[in-house]
């Protein structure tokens, strides 16, 4: 049982880090429930404050996810179709195109260009949708980086436990 736990929360770790990323996967849950499982084995020991407060922060961080890039947008002059050109932008990067950047480049190009279609299409003059694209493209970062570093945090975690 405890190597079957340890096996499911090393995958939930990399499911978390995926999920940052990757849109439609709620990374900061799954790395939490990898912590969750590990604390089921002998491998770790969490403290149930420690679990508590990382729950917490992998729900916030999940609800922030989705009102950062909003909020971002708007504070640009932006509107949600800025948002959904951003998100539309994400999937392509990474599905990946015959042209354009890809890998971690295309992570960063797509979403702006996705951003910038929608506003340009929502009927934004060319300057106007160029802020309001960057706004979007703002907030898309900040939600990933949010993500990525609580990730990263959990697989620290897990790793550490595992080694130790």
């Amino acid at each position: 049982m405890n190597t079957v736990l340890i096996i499911l929360a090393v995958l939930l770790v990399l499911i978390g880090i995926a999920g940052s990323i990757i849109p439609g996967i709620a990374g900061p849950p799954f790395s939490w429930l990898a912590l969750l499982l590990l604390n089921f084995t002998t491998a770790a020991d969490y403290t149930p404050l420690f679990l508590v407060a990382t729950a917490v922060a992998a729900i916030v961080i999940t609800i922030l996810d989705y009102i950062v890039p909003s909020l971002s947008t708007k504070r640009h002059g932006g509107s949600k179709a800025g948002v959904w050109g951003c998100n539309i932008g994400l999937i392509v990067s990474i599905i990946g195109l015959p042209f354009g950047p890809t890998g971690l480049l295309g992570v960063v190009f797509w979403p702006f260009v996705g951003a910038l279609v929608g506003e340009l299409l929502s009927g934004k003059q060319s300057r106007e949708a160029l802020r309001a694209a960057w706004g979007a493209f703002l907030g898309f970062l900040t939600g990933t980086g949010l993500k990525l570093a609580y990730a990263i945090f959990a697989a620290f975690f897990v790793v550490r436990d595992l080694i130790h």
